[in-house]
């Protein structure tokens, strides 16, 4: 089974790691040329180009700047205990055990506008560029045509025949793969809350709820279809009444 989520705005480069583990990511040299152009933005240039307030894209710049190779761990964070978003809250990382990192590792990657793909425990430096950022790279207009060959081209090496793949991710990361050239069927759950008498998706929850699914399929060794409609974290159930399609599961709560 492969995974795929999306990364998070907030990082965590601050606490103490629960492991001494750690991998490159496989698209270091794209992310130097990534980096070489953002590198002659000034930060009133940042702040346009990603919408951002002047001290976020202050706080860019100099991220820009200190970015340098080789990763170590002196100088960068496994991917998984770097971001700290609303998905990254739902999985919990650091309370995973030692014994399940293996799997982790073989199941989760985490697309991203820097770095393209990631493994759990491949090492990253602080960053700020979402997949939706208008960012032209040579004859490439933005980051969906910079990275989505090369991204589909990874997951099609790394998946097998009839494997499962999990899609976690938001529409705008996940736009970042072509997935009518993945050889494997695309399975996309999807989480609703009642509010007002009427099943929404409210993001906050929504993003939660596909970290917590990540951890629930680490957790239980879920390898099939029907396994991950056994997922009933925080009070999310799987509702085949709801779901319309069988590779988009409802989960409502």
């Amino acid at each position: 089974m492969k995974i795929v989520i999306s990364p998070a705005k907030s990082l965590d480069f601050e606490s103490a790691l629960p492991t001494e583990k750690y991998t490159q990511p496989a698209f270091l040299a794209q992310s130097e040329k990534l980096n070489k152009v953002l590198l002659k933005k000034k930060p009133k240039a940042l702040s346009e180009l990603m919408r951002i307030s002047d001290n976020l894209a202050q706080l860019n710049w100099q991220r820009n700047q200190e970015f340098s190779t080789p990763f170590t761990v002196e100088n960068a964070r496994p991917a998984v205990y770097a971001f700290n978003g609303d998905v990254y809250q739902g999985l919990d990382a650091a309370t995973i055990s030692e014994e399940k990192l293996d799997k982790l590792q073989d199941t989760l990657r985490i697309l991203s506008g820097l770095y393209g793909i990631l493994k759990p425990l491949d090492l990253m430096q602080a960053y700020r560029l979402e997949m939706g950022t208008q960012l032209k790279v040579g004859r490439k207009k933005n980051l969906y045509e910079f990275w989505k060959k090369d991204l589909t081209d990874h997951l099609n090496s790394e998946l097998e025949a009839g494997e499962l793949f999990i899609n976690l991710a938001s529409n705008e990361y996940f736009g970042a793969v072509d997935e009518k050239a993945l050889k494997v069927r695309v399975i996309t759950p999807i989480f609703k809350d009642w509010k007002n008498d009427k099943l929404k998706i409210i993001s906050f929850f929504a993003k939660k709820a596909r970290g917590s699914m990540v951890r629930y399929i680490i957790d239980s060794d879920a390898k099939t279809l029907a396994d991950i409609q056994g997922f009933n974290s925080d009070d999310y159930m799987f509702s085949k009444e709801h779901t319309l399609k069988e590779n988009q599961p409802v989960f409502i709560r």
